[in-house]
Parts: structure tokens; C-alpha cells; sequence
């Protein structure tokens, strides 16, 4: 016996007290419904409603079956709803990663906003590089990642493209400092500060790949994982460095100076796994796609919010402390779809 249909046509009878009213509302025949009511009460092994009289009344045992069965009723229409929503992604935990640099106002935006669109799904961040995440995702260590392009996705299905146009860190007594836009051919001679190859090997080997075609070949390329470490060897001269600007703002003896070309574009999207993959983590790309996109989020992977002023940190070659005024702000990111 289908004992939640029988629990519904009872209510019904029990709230009409009258079998021919519930039949049309019910939109089925008498005596099917009068069946369905005597098959409930044999399985029960008590009868529901007294019919010795003109009018059906329920007995003591059907008026406890009729608080019961709302109960009952509600609750599962409650557990179809939340099965529903958990199979949909609203529900439940998403483990996502995202690159150990981001800075903490991105990760709050991103947060804030997956709270907005998705109030009973919880986010797990973590922070993982790219080799990392992509070895996490096909072990089932992760849902979601951020990645930075290039990098194989095979079994990866990939979301929106956020790019963001790169420059270049220098002491702010390099007479590099003095231009509007610096050629990587400029740099020649110069020694790089780089992010470690295992962080995100696909974009440090075209980063290098891009500065040989370019005519730098740096003479030495040292690693810093931290933004502060990578600061701390441009000002001791260890290298210059390629950020997007405002990380630079924070200290005033290095300036930021957009490359002339463009030559390097830092691509980051969202990838999870194409088959049995978790239902949230297309929201979850599409919402860290709004994140990159939005002016305040220019900063994201190593730069903050701060809107006043130039792009630089330091005041040019020229002294004086204060903001990099020359220096043009560092564009937002772009998005791309598809």
C-alpha cells in the first residue's frame, strides 16, 4: 500500500467529513475514494470515521491520524523540496579552490555574493595553485577550482575566462620608471622575479615563452610565491617583476608601468569535473566570473580594492613619496564567455 497517497485522501475526507464532497475534490469516483479509507483502517487495524450515524465523524483514533498525517504530509513535501534544492546546488558544501595569492577583499566578494545567490549552500575554500587544484579536481579532492590558463582540462568542463592585462614591477629608481609603457625588449638584461613553475606550469612557461619572443631573456629567474617576497627582491634588485598594479601601490619605492603590446594577459577560469560533477559548480564559476568582472574586483590575485589614485606606488623617478601619478590605473578584468 502506498501509504502517503492514502494519508492524502484520508486528510481530505476528514476535513470534508463527507465522502462524496472529497471525491470531487479529489476529482476521482465514491467508491474508489470509500475503498482507499477501508484499506487505510485495515492496515491501521482501527476504524477512522464512524459512519453509524447521518453524518461522518472521525473517531478518537482518526482525529490522532489526521494531526499525524499533516505532519507527516508537510515534512515530506518539506524533504522533496530539499532534495530538490540539493540536487539543483543550493544545498549542501561546494569544496572550491582558488589560488593562494587571492587576496582576502576578492575572497569576501566572492563569498558574499555565493551567500546572496545561494543562501543554503556552504562554500569550502581553499587555498591551492593550479597544479594542485587540477590533481585535487581528478581525485575527487575538490568540486570547483580557479586555475591559471593555460593548463590541460581534459575531463574538466571550464566556465568564463576572466583576463587581465599584466605590467611591470620596478624599483622606483630604474630609469625604466621614467616612461608611460615599458617593451619587454626594455627589460634586457634584467634578471625576473617569477612565480614557482609548479604553482601553475602552463602560464609560467608562456610567460617566459612571451618575454624570449619579445627579446628578454632574463639572465636569471628567481621564484617568490609571496606578493610581499616578490616586492621585497625587486627593491633589493634582484629582478623585476610582472604584476597587474595595484599590489605595487603598497609600497612606495617601486613604481608599476603597463607593457607596451600587452604582451602578457593573466587568464584565470573556473573548471570542475565534466561528468558526476558537484550541481553548484556551474553557479559557482558563473558567480566568480561576476567577481573578476566588476571594477572593484581589477585587483584580484595580488592587489586589493583601493580605487584613489594611480597605478604605481612611489611618485615616478622623479621623488618624492606619495602615489605613482604617471603611471596610467591597471586596467579591470575582462570576461569571456564560451
Amino acid at each position: 500500500m502506498d501509504l502517503l497517497r492514502h494519508l492524502r485522501l484520508f486528510v481530505v475526507v476528514a476535513e470534508e467529513l463527507h465522502f462524496s464532497r472529497a471525491a470531487d475534490l479529489l476529482g476521482m469516483a465514491q467508491p474508489p475514494l470509500s475503498q482507499a479509507v477501508r484499506r487505510l483502517e485495515k492496515d491501521l487495524g482501527t476504524e477512522l470515521f464512524d459512519r453509524s450515524r447521518r453524518q461522518v465523524e472521525l473517531t478518537p483514533a482518526g482525529a490522532v491520524l489526521l494531526d499525524e498525517a499533516r505532519e507527516l504530509l508537510a515534512r515530506e513535501e518539506r524533504l522533496r523540496v530539499l532534495v530538490r534544492r540539493a540536487a539543483e546546488g543550493d544545498l549542501g558544501t561546494l569544496r572550491a579552490g582558488v589560488p593562494p595569492e587571492t587576496p582576502a577583499p576578492v575572497l569576501h566578494a566572492l563569498l558574499a555574493t555565493c551567500a546572496r545567490h545561494a543562501p543554503g549552500l556552504r562554500v569550502d575554500l581553499q587555498e591551492v595553485t593550479t597544479g594542485e587544484q587540477v590533481r585535487a579536481l581528478a581525485a575527487g579532492g575538490l568540486d570547483v577550482g580557479l586555475v591559471h590558463r593555460p593548463v590541460d582540462v581534459t575531463d574538466l568542463a571550464t566556465g568564463p575566462e576572466a583576463r587581465l592585462e599584466l605590467g611591470v614591477v620596478l624599483p622606483r629608481t630604474s630609469p625604466l620608471a621614467r616612461l608611460p609603457e615599458v617593451a619587454l625588449a626594455d627589460l634586457a638584461g634584467h634578471d625576473l622575479v617569477l612565480f614557482p613553475r609548479a604553482t601553475a606550469p602552463g602560464w609560467y612557461d608562456e610567460t617566459l615563452e612571451a618575454c624570449r619572443r619579445a627579446g628578454f631573456e632574463p639572465g636569471r629567474v628567481r621564484h617568490a610565491r609571496n606578493p610581499e617576497f616578490l616586492i621585497g627582491l625587486v627593491l633589493a634588485g634582484y629582478g623585476v617583476a610582472f604584476d597587474q598594479g595595484p599590489i605595487a601601490r603598497k609600497e612606495p619605492r617601486v613604481a608599476w608601468r603597463p607593457l607596451a603590446g600587452r604582451p602578457l594577459v593573466r587568464r584565470v577560469a573556473p573548471v570542475w569535473p565534466a561528468r558526476g560533477g558537484h550541481p553548484a559548480a556551474r553557479r559557482f564559476a558563473e558567480l566568480a566570473a561576476q567577481v573578476l568582472a566588476r571594477d572593484t574586483a581589477g585587483s584580484v590575485f595580488r592587489g586589493d580594492t583601493d580605487d584613489g589614485g594611480g597605478a604605481g606606488a612611489g611618485a615616478g623617478a622623479g621623488g618624492g613619496g606619495g602615489r605613482d601619478t604617471d603611471a596610467p590605473p591597471p586596467r579591470p578584468w575582462s570576461v569571456v564567455y564560451g
